[in-house]
C-alpha cells in the first residue's frame, strides 16, 4: 500500500480528498515572505485541467464585536478558473471552517476550498514506507528497507574491499569483533550481490541510496513532512474559483479579534450642562495591514464558541471477540428596575436620636471640607470651559442592526498591521444633574460626587470609563455601564468631602400580629420591624441633591418612607435635598412576616398558657388551647399514676430479691423462714395486683391521648 501511495504521488495521479494541496503563500496575505508548504506536483490532465496562478484577495470589510470576534471581508477581481492562496495563524484555522462564506458574483462557481492537515504528526510519519517517528538509527532505516535494492560507497578499509555494493538488503545484524585487545559489537547490513551475499559493516558504508525512485520519494516526503511541522504558525488556506471572465469574488469568515472598548470625555459647563464625547478603542493584532477596509462597530454580544474541526478526530473502534467467547459489552450514556415608587403602606415610626459626634471627629471633617472648597474655588479661576466641538467630529452613523447597535465608519480605516487607533463615535450635548451618591458600603462617611445622566442620544453607548471635566479641570473618572438611548444611569467621579452621612441603625422590634390553629399546629405570625436612621450634615457652600442607596431585601417590605426616587436590582434610592449649611435626616423602615409553628401535642403548659394569654389570640383559639389544656392535665395525670404504680412495683421487686437471698441463708425449718415466705407470697399477689392496674391505666391513657390528638387535629381557627 506504502508502494502504491508513493508512485501515485512521484506520478501527480493522487488527488488528497477535498484538496488538502500545500502550496507557498502569497507575500501580500501574510505579510511574511515565508512558505508555508511545499508545492504538490501537478495532477494529470484528467483530474485537474489546469492550475492557475494564485490571486490576492485584500481585506475591504471589518466589523468587530465586543464578544470578542471580528467578521472579515476579503474582495478582488479573478480572471478565469483562478485560485486564491490566503495564510491564517493557526489557532484561527477552526473559525475559519466554521464560519467561512464564499460568494463568485460573475457566475462562477467556488470548487474547492482546501488547507494543511493538522493529522498527528506521528500518525503522518508512520504512513510512509521508512518511519521517522522516533529518530531510527542508520541500522533501524535499513531494517525497515529490507527487500529494496541500494548502493552503497563504502570506506577503503581495506584492499580487497570493493570501493561501491549494489544489492538487495536482506537485514541488519549485530556481531562481536576483536578491535585490538578488545571485543565490540558492531552492525552489520546483509546485502544480495549479484555474486552472492555479502555482509557489510556499517561503519565502513560512506553513501548509500536506495535505487527504486518510489522508495527515494517517500524518504524526501518523509522529511518535508518534519521540515514542516517545524513552522507551526502559519496554515495556508487555497480556494478554487471556477468560472469564464472577470468577476468579483468576496471571502468572509469570523475569527477571534480583540474587542473594541470606548472611552468618554465629558464636560460640565459652569451650570452643570454635560456634553459627551466617545471615541472606539480599535485594534489590529493580525499580519497584514487594513488599506481602505470599511468599518463599523457593533455593540451586540453574539453568542461565539469554538470547536475542534480542524484535527483530525479517529473514533476508537471497539475490539469484537468471537461470539463464543465474550457477551455483550455494557452500553454507556453522556439600570432601575422601578421609579417614583410608593411603600405598602407609610408608618410613623421615627428612631430615636443618636449620640452627638466628638469634637475631634467634628474638627477633621471641617478641615476636608474646606480643602473641598478651596481646590474648587482655585479650579474656578482656572482656564476657561472645555469646547470638545473643536476639531472634533463623530465619524459614524448610527443604525440599528437586528437586535445589535451599529456604529458604521463613514470613512475608510487604514491601519497598519500590529497597530491601534482611537475613532471618535459621539461628540454632542447630553443630559444630567448633578447629585451627590451615598452608599455607606462604598464609603461609610462620605457620599461621591455624581451624575444623574439620561442618554439623549439616538445611540447605543457602549460600556467604559468616563474621564470627567469640569470646566477646563480635571474632575475624576467614572465608568458606565451599557445604555440604552433615553435611558438614566448614575455615575460617580469624584468624593464629596463637604458632606457628610451618619447612618444610625436601630434595635429591631418583633412582635406578634396574628394566633392561629391549624390541625394541631399553633402558627403565630410575627411583624418584625428594623429602621436605620441617615442623618446629613452639608458643610459645603453649595446646595446639594443627595441619593441614599439603601439595600433593597425582597423579603421585607418598606414602610418609611412612603416613596422612593427608583430602585435597582439591589438598592433602594431616596433624594434628599440638603441645603448649604444645613441638615437633613431619613428615617428607612422596613417590615416583614415570618411563621412561628408550635406542634400542641409535644409543647409544655407553659407555651400554651403563653399563647392563651396573647392579646392577638381570639376568643375562639383561647377557648380551644383551654380544652386542649384540659384534655392535656387529664393524660399528664393518667401518666402520674401509670409512673407511680410503676415506682412502687420496682420497690416490690427489689424487696423480694432481698427475700431470695434471706431463704438462702435461713434454715428451712425457723421461723424467720416460714415469715420470709410469707410475705414473698403476699408481694407476689401485690405485684399480680399492681401489673393489672398499670396496664389498664396505660389503656386508659392511650385512649385519652387518641381523644386529645383527634380533637387538636380538627381544630382550624383564627
Amino acid at each position: 500500500m506504502r508502494r502504491k501511495l508513493a508512485a501515485a504521488l512521484l506520478t501527480g495521479g493522487l488527488t488528497l480528498g477535498a484538496g488538502f494541496a500545500l502550496y507557498p503563500t502569497s507575500n501580500a496575505q501574510t505579510g511574511a515572505a515565508k512558505p508555508v508548504a511545499a508545492p504538490v506536483p501537478a495532477a494529470p490532465a484528467a483530474l485537474e485541467p489546469t492550475r492557475p496562478a494564485a490571486t490576492q484577495l485584500p481585506i475591504s470589510h471589518v466589523v468587530l464585536f465586543s464578544s470578542g470576534v471580528g467578521y472579515f471581508q476579503r474582495e478582488g477581481e479573478v480572471q478565469g478558473n483562478t485560485r486564491v492562496d490566503l495564510s491564517f495563524p493557526v489557532q484561527d484555522i477552526n473559525d475559519l471552517i466554521k464560519s467561512m462564506v464564499l460568494q463568485d458574483t460573475g457566475g462562477g462557481q467556488v470548487a474547492a476550498v482546501s488547507y494543511d492537515s493538522q493529522a498527528p504528526l506521528d500518525k503522518t510519519l508512520r504512513s510512509f514506507a521508512i518511519d521517522l517517528t522516533h529518530n531510527p538509527t542508520f541500522g533501524q532505516i535499513l531494517q525497515q528497507a529490507r527487500g529494496e535494492k541500494v548502493e552503497a560507497v563504502l570506506q577503503q578499509t581495506q584492499a580487497a574491499q570493493p570501493g561501491t555494493l549494489t544489492g538487495v538488503i536482506m537485514g541488519v545484524e549485530k556481531k562481536k569483533e576483536a578491535v585490538g585487545k578488545d571485543v565490540v559489537e558492531g552492525e552489520f547490513v546483509n546485502l544480495w550481490c549479484a555474486e552472492g551475499m555479502r555482509s557489510v559493516r556499517l561503519a565502513d558504508v560512506q553513501r548509500l541510496r536506495f535505487l527504486n525512485p518510489t522508495m527515494d520519494a517517500e524518504v524526501k516526503k518523509a522529511l518535508e513532512t518534519l521540515a514542516l511541522s517545524h513552522d507551526t504558525q502559519k496554515k495556508a488556506v487555497s480556494l478554487n474559483f471556477t468560472g469564464e471572465g472577470k468577476r468579483t469574488v468576496k471571502v468572509g469568515y469570523v475569527v477571534e479579534n480583540p474587542i473594541w472598548k470606548t472611552s468618554y470625555r465629558l464636560v460640565l459647563d459652569k451650570k452643570g450642562k454635560p456634553f459627551l464625547q466617545g471615541w472606539a478603542v480599535v485594534e489590529n493584532t493580525q499580519d497584514e495591514d487594513w488599506n481602505n477596509v470599511r468599518m463599523a462597530l457593533v455593540s451586540g454580544r453574539p453568542i461565539s464558541f469554538q470547536m475542534d474541526l480542524y484535527q483530525p478526530l479517529y473514533v476508537p473502534r471497539p475490539v469484537v471477540e468471537p461470539e463464543l467467547f465474550a457477551s455483550l459489552r455494557p452500553p454507556t450514556y453522556q439600570g432601575a428596575m422601578d421609579r417614583d415608587g410608593l411603600a405598602p403602606t407609610a408608618g410613623a415610626a421615627m428612631p430615636p436620636n443618636a449620640p452627638g459626634r466628638g469634637p475631634a471627629e467634628k474638627k477633621d471633617a471641617r478641615k476636608e471640607a474646606e480643602f473641598g472648597a478651596r481646590l474648587a474655588q482655585q479650579q474656578a479661576k482656572g482656564a476657561p470651559d472645555m469646547n470638545l466641538k473643536q476639531g472634533v467630529h463623530s465619524v459614524t452613523h448610527a443604525t440599528e442592526l437586528g437586535d445589535y447597535f451599529q456604529y458604521a465608519i463613514d470613512t475608510p480605516v487604514t491601519l497598519p498591521r500590529q497597530k491601534s487607533a482611537l475613532l471618535p463615535i459621539v461628540n454632542e450635548e447630553v443630559e444630567g444633574t448633578k447629585v451627590s451618591i451615598y452608599n455607606q458600603a462604598t464609603h461609610p462617611k462620605f457620599p461621591l460626587l455624581g451624575l444623574k445622566f439620561k442618554n439623549s442620544t439616538k445611540l447605543h453607548l457602549t460600556q467604559g470609563p468616563i474621564t470627567v471635566f469640569e470646566g477646563s479641570s480635571y474632575a475624576g473618572d467614572a465608568r458606565i455601564l451599557d445604555l440604552q438611548p433615553k435611558e438614566e444611569r448614575l455615575i460617580s467621579y469624584a468624593v464629596d468631602l463637604g458632606t457628610e452621612v451618619e447612618p444610625i441603625v436601630n434595635q429591631p422590634q418583633d412582635t406578634i400580629i396574628k394566633i392561629k390553629i391549624n390541625r394541631g399546629l399553633v402558627e403565630a405570625t410575627h411583624k418584625v420591624q428594623q429602621s436605620k436612621t441617615y442623618k446629613v450634615k452639608n458643610r459645603s457652600e453649595h446646595d446639594r441633591v443627595l441619593l441614599i442607596e439603601h439595600p433593597y431585601r425582597p423579603e421585607f417590605n418598606l414602610m418609611t418612607p412612603a416613596k422612593y426616587s427608583e430602585r435597582a436590582r439591589d438598592v433602594y434610592r431616596f433624594e434628599v435635598p440638603v441645603a448649604a449649611g444645613d441638615k437633613a435626616e431619613l428615617a428607612v423602615v422596613e417590615e416583614r412576616d415570618t411563621l412561628q409553628s408550635v406542634q400542641l401535642s409535644n409543647s409544655d403548659d407553659q407555651t400554651i398558657k403563653f399563647f392563651l394569654s396573647h392579646k392577638v389570640s381570639s376568643p375562639k383559639v383561647k377557648a380551644a388551647l383551654e380544652e386542649a389544656l384540659a384534655l392535656k392535665a387529664k393524660v399528664n395525670a393518667t401518666q402520674d399514676e401509670i409512673r407511680q404504680h410503676e415506682r412502687t412495683l420496682n420497690d416490690i421487686r427489689k424487696d423480694q430479691q432481698r427475700l431470695r437471698e434471706n431463704l438462702k441463708t435461713v434454715p428451712p425449718d425457723s421461723e424467720a423462714h416460714k415469715r420470709y415466705v410469707k410475705k414473698f407470697d403476699t408481694q407476689e399477689t401485690e405485684i399480680e395486683q399492681l401489673q393489672e392496674t398499670i396496664k389498664r391505666l396505660q389503656d386508659r391513657e392511650f385512649k385519652e391521648r387518641q381523644g386529645f390528638e383527634k380533637y387538636l387535629s380538627a381544630l382550624n381557627l383564627d
